[in-house]
């Protein structure tokens, strides 16, 4: 369709004529009740207001954007079209090998694969795959780039043909940054322009992103959020993703940070406190004065840990900080200019004199009582502060399971085993630092915080503090410009002398990719059961992530990180003991070390310049020689090869739809508790060798030394089903007191993995149910979390609540997701999980909140419940009843095919 040349405006930036779409030509449109809409809120009604023009939005999206309200009932359902997408490996891989798939399978079905293409640009930066196998030595840095490569190379190889068979498909390699990062220092430019009938079109930066952690975009200003790689498939081949219009919670900064207190501190405090309000499936939007006196930086790592706190976006509008922070990295000023421009002319622009818009909700925070504080030990919405964490971590020992507690018995609290290092003895007990790890995007973004860090190891090391011998260090940032600024800083070689070299550009620790610790510290924690710690600068501390071995686990300042590391354990009132004795002879504590506010600021001044970001980003695309020798072939579809243990088609276009029918004659498969994360349901580390993934991969020839991870083999449909629920920390309560994926097989009552009673079930054809508590799929935006379930068999789940992204993944997956209603869960309703379960009422005229009867039979007893399809757009709706998201695209594709023909 044409575009309304009437609806537009000219906009003249730099003697260049741009054309846009005001959003005062909404009909109905006024200043003043636009300026009442929430930022956020703007930029999807011009989103809406840009489609409507070529007939993807209608009028009535459009006005039900204009017509928003703080507090309403029966929101509408609107459409988004980002303007890009990025991907990182683990989750990316998955995404392309299903874009390759629904080549084959349409070429299988004689039709054009080049059909398969992504329509807006996509970037999938490679940087999860990088392991601490080396670390605390000049040459970790290479040492572990080379084995990534060894390891992944198919992968690689893969990708390699990804980027040459797909259009709109740009590969950042590895060993080059975090995607965020890189995202927030270069990809993203605010504003985006494309060419149409001959005229340049302007309008806000949008994307989606296959990590959760996208959102860190948001400090930027730009709207974006992740999703699961199924949504990110249809949003790259041009389909819409359906919302209900958010609910939106302002937070309404004031004062300032004070003297010793870190951006790490402030995200962490308004993480747990958005946490504790409700915030899934938000918009959270901040506003006031104290957004003054927060530095871009800042609000990306508040934006970072979005997903922490359960809401869509932590969103920042655009102001001054944003066009400074263009300035800082370097990019052109006729970007800048234009973004200053553009954001003003459509009221998008914040000043301090800005009129606050409406928000469903106000959360006050003032900048000024926010304390030092760390997050554990298990989940990063756990905050705790700096005076209290040795109290907490010795009641959490012997604290039970069931209360959050590591269940140690009173008379071993004081076990300890003596380990050999370098010729000396250290003692090792419960609460000793195993893993001390500078990573992540959320932290290494912000220089205030490594500059801090560096400070910190600087006056460490003149004081004569050392690391204690048995803590591996790292430093993994997620920039090149950080140890570039490091170095310049001269504070590379302090951080280096205190065993934080330089291991790798990626996301490591926070992912699960800390790499094996030492044999003699592995055997002294399994011998004496301790509760061994983690101190990590990253977002994510969910049980059994880290490390198998570290079951507590903190998020921390990067400089915390060193302190805890020089400290060498958690069981430590780090405000008042001191971290170790100086060179003098004398006690050093935290105060004698920690560099003040205006150090730290002068030596950001000093030693961070635009050019740096110039050369860290010049080449980005070719950066990495090893992957500029990989040799891959040129043709459309990708040949699979059935040996491969990391790349399979996978069997997803295999599956029949349910078509709306009833589910009965279910069995439970697990019964979970509150907080069940994507980590407990598709783990990205290791694989174990007594584990179904493992037995398969030995039964292939793999060794287990081989193995990698289960994110690395995200690639493979026959690893990542039997690693479905293999989280050694998972607790289903079919089989009490036991950790791990195991279950029941009803009706012999045999306990088994939950792989081998799946595959049982299914030679049965018996359909499957997952029972679950409070916030089921909370973590990272895991589309193996859904589809692993989908290839167990699972028909539904039926939880308490959901978080967002995975339970949009399951409905794009097939897999019908059904909420109990208020006051009611398995345990109210007397649920044992041994019953035969039907679902009735399900339907093809399914309808977004539709409820549903559920029956669960016992012998002669039988409970019935109403349950809530959380099926929430007509979309959710039509993929469940086809089968996923993938199959509606691939039935879309060949219908045109077939009505051309017809035609």
């Amino acid at each position: 369709m044409t575009i309304d040349h009437f609806s537009r405006a000219i906009l003249k930036v730099i003697d260049k004529e741009y054309f846009f779409f005001p959003l005062l030509n909404v009909p109905g449109a006024t200043i003043e009740n636009l300026n009442r809409l929430p930022f956020s809120i703007r930029i999807l009604l011009e989103g809406v207001l840009r489609k409507q023009q070529t007939g993807e939005a209608t009028s009535a999206d459009l006005q039900n954007l204009l017509n928003w309200q703080p507090r309403q009932e029966n929101r509408p359902t609107i459409p988004i079209f980002p303007g890009r997408v990025v991907l990182q490996d683990f989750t990316g891989v998955p995404v392309i090998n299903d874009l390759a798939a629904m080549r084959s399978a349409l070429a299988r079905m004689k039709d054009d694969p080049r059909k398969v293409n992504p329509v807006v640009q996509v970037d999938l930066v490679i940087d999860h795959s990088i392991q601490v196998d080396y670390y605390a030595n000049p040459d970790a840095y290479r040492l572990n780039a080379e084995l990534e490569f060894q390891r992944n190379r198919e992968r690689y190889e893969f990708l390699h043909w990804a980027q040459k068979a797909f259009k709109n498909l740009r590969i950042v390699p590895p060993a080059s940054g975090i995607v965020h990062q890189v995202n927030l220092e270069y990809l993203a430019t605010v504003v985006l322009t494309r060419e149409e009938e001959g005229s340049t079109i302007v309008f806000p930066d949008t994307l989606v992103g296959t990590d959760s952690h996208t959102t860190m975009i948001n400090g930027l200003g730009v709207v974006g959020w992740g999703v699961g790689g199924i949504e990110a498939v249809a949003a790259m081949l041009g389909e819409p993703i359906e919302i209900v219009a958010p609910d939106v919670i302002g937070v309404r900064l004031s004062g300032k940070l004070r003297e010793g207190v870190t951006p790490t501190d402030l995200t962490l405090f308004i993480i747990q406190s958005l946490r504790k309000l409700g915030v899934v499936d938000k918009f959270v939007e901040f506003f006031g004065p104290g957004l003054d006196h927060l530095a871009l930086a800042d609000r990306a790592m508040i934006a970072n840990m979005a997903p922490e706190s359960g809401a869509t976006i932590l969103y920042f509008p655009v102001d001054h900080h944003t066009l400074d922070y263009l300035r800082l990295t370097n990019r052109p000023e006729s970007l800048v200019e234009l973004v200053e421009a553009y954001y003003q002319a459509q009221m998008l622009f914040r000043t301090s004199s800005t009129p606050d818009p409406e928000y469903t909700y106000v959360l006050e925070v003032d900048l000024s009582a926010i304390e030092p504080s760390v997050a554990g030990p298990r989940r990063p919405q756990d905050r705790i502060p700096l005076s209290e964490v040795r109290s907490v971590f010795q009641r959490s020992l012997t604290a039970p399971k069931t209360e959050n507690g590591f269940g140690i018995p009173p008379e071993e609290l004081g076990r300890s085993a003596v380990i050999p290092s370098n010729g000396k003895t250290s003692e090792l007990k419960h609460g000793s630092v195993v893993i001390a790890a500078i990573t992540s995007c959320t932290n290494t973004s912000n220089p205030f915080v490594m500059m801090s860090a560096g400070l910190l190891a600087k006056k460490a090391v003149e004081k004569g503090l050392k690391v204690k011998p048995y803590v591996k260090t790292s430093l993994a940032p997620g920039s090149r410009v950080v140890t570039d600024y490091l170095k310049d800083a001269g504070l590379m070689d302090d951080l280096e002398a205190l065993g934080f070299y330089l291991v790798g550009y990626g996301c490591t620790t926070c992912i699960g990719n800390a790499g094996p610790l030492p044999e003699p510290i592995v055997q002294a924690i399994k011998e004496n059961n301790l509760v061994v710690g983690a101190v990590l600068s990253g977002n994510r501390n969910f049980e059994g992530r880290i490390s198998p071995h570290t079951r507590a686990n903190f998020l921390a300042s990067p400089p915390l990180v060193v302190a805890y590391a020089l400290a060498g354990s958690v069981d430590i009132d780090l405000l008042n003991e001191p971290l170790g004795t100086g060179k003098d002879g004398q006690p050093v504590f935290l105060k004698d070390i920690w560099p003040s506010s205006q150090e730290v600021e002068e030596h950001i001044h000093r030693h961070i310049r635009p050019e740096m970001f110039t050369d860290a980003y010049a080449a980005i695309f070719q950066m990495s020689e090893l992957w500029n020798q990989i040799q891959s072939g040129e043709d459309l579809l990708y040949q699979w090869d059935e040996n491969s243990t990391y790349l399979q088609e996978p069997p997803f276009f295999n599956i029949q739809p349910s078509g709306g029918e009833d589910i009965l004659n279910a069995r439970v498969l697990a019964l979970l508790g509150d907080s069940i994360t994507t980590d407990h349901i598709s783990p990205a580390g290791s694989i174990a060798v007594n584990s179904p993934a493992g037995q398969y991969l030995i039964s292939k020839g793999v060794p287990p030394s081989e193995f990698n991870s289960y994110g690395s083999r995200r690639g493979n449909d026959r690893v990542m089903t039997r690693g479905t629920f293999a989280n050694i920390r998972l607790k289903n309560q079919l089989v009490p007191g036991v950790e791990g994926g195991f279950t029941r097989h009803f009706p012999s009552g045999e306990q088994m993995t939950i792989y081998d009673a799946a595959m049982r079930y299914q030679s049965e054809g018996v359909p499957l149910i997952i029972l679950a508590g409070k916030e089921y799929g909370t973590g990272s935006s895991r589309d193996w979390a859904a589809k692993g379930v989908l290839l167990l068999g699972v028909k539904a789940v039926i939880a308490e609540s959901f978080e967002r992204i995975h339970r949009s993944n399951l409905a794009g997956m097939g897999v019908l997701p059904l909420q109990f209603k208020n006051g009611q869960n398995a345990q109210a309703l007397g649920l044992k999980g041994d019953e035969i379960f039907a679902i009735k009422g399900i339907g093809p005229e399914l309808y977004p909140g539709k409820e549903v009867i559920v029956e669960a039979r016992s012998g002669a007893k039988i409970v019935t419940f109403p349950a809530i399809v959380r099926l929430d757009t007509p979309k959710e709706i039509q993929y469940y009843l086809n089968g996923g998201i993938m199959n509606t695209i691939l039935s879309q594709l060949h219908r045109r095919t077939l009505e051309n023909l017809q035609n």
